[in-house]
């Protein structure tokens, strides 16, 4: 079996450390923009909690009859720390091992944990946006306020912007780092 040159395990390594930082930086973030708001707010999203402007966006939310945005919304921040932590682990054991095999399946988890994450995103802004309080004090009919997943949205008066934050471009990243190097070791040892 071909294994990871020293430099490919070495990167490997280093792109599974560099996630331990998206522990202490936000991984997402929801931007809102209005007449009434020309500063923005801003709500940002980590993998345990809710920072920025929630309660300013609760309060606004709740004359559409949205859901009030709480961490209990979310019960992925009860494990998600844990599943990061088994990645960085798998991608260190990528590094110690050298497997390109290993290396592979590490980049198949990858692609599935982030087609997941996104469907458990969409999931969630869905039943956000859809299911309101018939008792809102403003209804438009036939109006539903589903944030965008990624990219830009009108929402009444606001413009919606959802991307990743430094946590999330670290790990995505890290990904890509990950499979360039898969790529080039595919490379090199079929054209040996």
């Amino acid at each position: 079996m071909q294994k990871l040159s020293g430099l490919s395990r070495v990167i490997i390594a280093l792109c599974s450390l560099a996630i331990i930082i998206s522990y202490f930086t936000p991984i997402w973030r929801i931007d809102l923009f209005a007449p009434q708001y020309p500063e923005g707010l801003m709500m940002n999203i980590w993998f345990n909690k809710l920072t920025g402007d929630v309660d300013i966006i609760n309060g606004l939310n709740h004359y559409i009859g949205m859901k009030k945005i709480s961490v209990d919304m979310f019960p992925e921040f009860s494990y998600l720390v844990y599943i990061v932590a088994a990645f960085i682990i798998y991608g260190l054991l990528v590094a110690i091992t050298g497997s390109r095999k290993l290396l592979f399946s590490y980049l198949i988890v990858s692609a599935l944990g982030g087609v997941l994450a996104m469907y458990d995103f969409y999931q969630w802004t869905y039943d956000y946006g859809h299911n309101l309080s018939p008792d809102a004090p403003i209804q438009v009919p036939g109006m539903s306020y589903q944030p965008p997943i990624i990219g830009h949205k009108q929402l009444l008066n606001f413009d919606a912007f959802s991307m990743p934050d430094l946590g999330g471009y670290i790990v995505a990243g890290s990904v890509v780092i990950a499979a360039v190097v898969w790529f080039i070791e595919w490379r090199k040892h079929k054209a040996a």
